[in-house]
């Protein structure tokens, strides 16, 4: 619903009611600001203490270099994938895995739409073009899940692209676990209200307002359909060899310490502290889509 031709405020059913939302309207509706943290069946009603967030996220970071170091001295590889609705917190995930780590060596992928040449080639080749070589931590910002969530919902694939790669895909990802490439796959979830929280903060901030792009827009009013894409695509890609772990994110605070504790608990690097790394919080961490159903 739009309320005049300029107008970028639309309506939205939400648990039943309808709702408007104005992403222009500088002030944030009381129905997003009161119910943004909990939205989505969020456990805790409040961010980890910011004193807390900081020592144990730097324990983590420590711990993160010695994975670097054994990198470089072992040729390992790593890659973590990192996906989620728009606004979910890769970007600020990613930052904080790779803060104090060598970006020589440990890289991030965010790549732009594909070209006319790329649109012509094997899906997945673009995205093996940035895998790790000896030594190296990748980070994709976004990867050959786009496939799976944004394309179909907004169109830019047909319906037989989309299941040949729900299909294709495991046996893709066989193959760098086979060579032995330590693999990520972290889908961050968020609740509604918390995208629409974030999306609305992006808006009116001069420092954001970059990060707010034409297709979070139009995305709006698509959380049902991205929401059935994520729970096909979770269905069909979780493997034992791939498993996707999922990631409660309304608070990035949380999310960037069980994401980093991931990591940090499935490699076998040289010097591990595990009473550094502490444990997994099962009530923002679990797999697969039945992660999703609690």
């Amino acid at each position: 619903m739009d309320t005049d031709e300029t107008s970028r405020a639309v309506e939205l059913e939400i648990d039943g009611k309808k709702r408007v939302f104005d992403i222009d309207d500088p002030k944030l509706p009381d129905w997003v600001d009161d119910h943004a943290f909990t939205s989505g069946d969020y456990p805790y009603k409040k961010k980890l203490n910011k004193h807390e967030y900081k020592d144990t996220l730097e324990a983590l970071q420590i711990e993160l270099v010695k994975v670097q170091t054994w990198l470089g001295e072992t040729g390992k590889r790593v890659i973590s994938v990192f996906e989620g609705r728009d606004a979910a917190g890769k970007g600020g995930s990613i930052g904080a895995t790779r803060a104090y780590m060598n970006p020589r060596s440990a890289r991030i992928v965010a790549l732009p739409k594909p070209t006319e040449t790329e649109r012509g080639q094997w899906y997945y080749q673009r995205y093996v073009d940035h895998f790790p070589t000896s030594g190296e931590f990748v980070m994709f910002d976004r990867s050959w899940y786009n496939r799976a969530g944004v394309e179909p919902v907004m169109g830019f694939c047909t319906p037989e692209q989309h299941a040949q790669f729900l299909e294709e895909t495991p046996n893709f990802e066989r193959m760098p676990v086979k060579a032995g490439i330590h693999l990520f796959k972290f889908w961050l979830n968020i609740g509604r209200e918390m995208q629409l929280e974030r999306f609305h903060d992006r808006r009116h901030s001069k420092l954001k307002a970059w990060k707010l792009s034409p297709m979070d827009i139009a995305s709006l009013n698509k959380w049902d359909d991205y929401t059935q894409m994520r729970d096909l695509m979770l269905k069909e890609t979780h493997t034992e060899h791939a498993p996707w772990t999922v990631v409660r994110a309304n608070d990035k605070r949380r999310a960037r310490i069980n994401v980093i504790r991931t990591i940090l608990n499935e490699l076998p690097y040289a010097g591990k502290d595990k009473g550094a790394i502490g444990d997994i919080d099962d009530d923002i961490v679990g797999m697969g889509v039945e992660a999703l159903r609690s």
